[in-house]
């Protein structure tokens, strides 16, 4: 089996646009993978092209070969531009690989030993401003079956906040925390907004909260400084999202400076990095909980990992998308009691459906972390898809 061609496309889904790979074959089996990465999506689309010279001709089942090829020729190593083509590429080489076989890609990873997995959710606080709305969306995503709930309260602070500020936040956790009690986890996310002495101040007013996490209360280009703020803050801290590569999160771990990781499966790789960061987590006994707030491709794979990997923890997923979302792929999730169930279907269990496509194309979106507009997350006729 050759791969005789690869396809790219870029999908507008309100808050930034999905980036999906499809990879075929002279057999007719084909691979998808997904490469979003928000803001820099044309970027990424270029990269996988460029990726597409070596890869024509190859067999496709060559999945560490082509990976270290083309991290190796790349010279200009890791970044987010190189490691979300990559990433997507090899999802769909797993995907080609797992269908050739009739097998779901778990199965060529060593098999099951999740058959579901904890899911949390993310954009369920869509259109709140204040600690009522806030309340009201956190009871409503509960209702839905939700375990665990993840969001920024912190408005559009950077680096510094205010007493009054900080307690516009703790309001808004309050409120939350009194709406769903103690049998729902919450996790509090920073968004990388923070210097040290104001990350470690937050933390040490989110404790009589009990979140389960404080995720990047800092910019992620200084570990030492995460590793400072981890070992004074009394609440567990989650990072992750934007490294891209093993060697960087071997230098997390070593550290110390994470109580959760969070790569992601577009970004760190795909399905083999992040299998080879879970063995370096597992041997630190530290949880594995993926960054996962992107489209249904790369929710698919993660998936797929879930089912493989001892030491997977929690699955983050949006509460609600976009109404085009169920037009666009053949996703099925089947969500039960706070858990998703991972799929046995051939290969990742998706396919695209690229007819779709030209509906909803590329549409510039800028950050919202800044501005004011964080909880704009969501379009007012979000609907859940699963």
């Amino acid at each position: 089996m050759k791969i005789t061609n690869i396809k790219t496309y870029i999908v507008h889904c309100y808050r930034t646009n999905w980036g999906f790979v499809k990879i075929e074959t002279n057999e007719g089996v084909s691979g998808i993978g997904e490469v979003t990465l928000e803001m820099k999506e044309k970027a990424v689309d270029a990269a996988v092209h460029e990726l597409k010279d070596y890869l024509i001709g190859k067999d496709p089942c060559d999945i560490e070969r082509h990976f270290h090829t083309c991290y190796r020729d790349s010279y200009w190593r890791s970044g987010p531009v190189l490691m979300s083509a990559l990433s997507g590429v090899e999802m769909a080489l797993w995907d080609i690989s797992a269908k050739s076989l009739g097998v779901p890609v778990h199965r060529l990873l060593g098999g099951k030993c999740n058959d579901r997995v904890k899911a949390y959710a993310n954009g369920w606080f869509a259109g709140a401003t204040t600690p009522e709305g806030f309340a009201v969306s956190a009871k409503a995503a509960v209702a839905r079956g939700f375990l665990a709930l993840k969001w920024d309260p912190f408005g559009k602070a950077y680096m510094n906040m205010s007493l009054k500020e900080i307690d516009s936040a703790l309001a808004i956790i309050g409120a939350v925390r009194d709406a769903v009690g103690n049998e729902v986890d919450l996790l509090i996310e920073g968004h990388g907004r923070f210097n040290v002495p104001t990350a470690i101040t937050i933390a040490r007013e989110l404790e009589p909260f009990r979140p389960l996490f404080f995720e990047e209360p800092i910019p992620p280009d200084n570990l030492d400084a995460l590793a400072d703020v981890r070992s004074k803050s009394p609440v567990r801290i989650a990072a992750g999202e934007r490294l891209f590569h093993r060697n960087q999160f071997r230098d997390l771990f070593e550290k110390r400076a994470a109580d959760f990781v969070q790569p992601d499966i577009s970004h760190a790789g795909g399905l083999g990095e992040l299998r080879k960061i879970a063995a370096m987590a597992e041997s630190y006994l530290i949880p594995f909980a993926p960054h996962n707030p992107s489209g249904p491709v790369a929710n698919a794979a993660t998936l797929q990992l879930a089912a493989c990997t001892s030491n997977f923890c929690l699955l983050e997923t949006m509460a609600t998308d976009i109404p085009w979302r169920k037009y666009l792929t053949t996703e099925n999730l089947v969500f039960e009691d706070g858990y998703f169930k991972i799929p046995d279907r051939p290969g990742l269990g998706i396919e695209l459906n690229e007819e779709a496509f030209a509906e909803y194309p590329y549409q510039s979106s800028p950050l919202r972390h800044y501005r004011g507009d964080l909880t704009d997350i969501r379009p007012p006729d979000a609907i859940p898809y699963f």
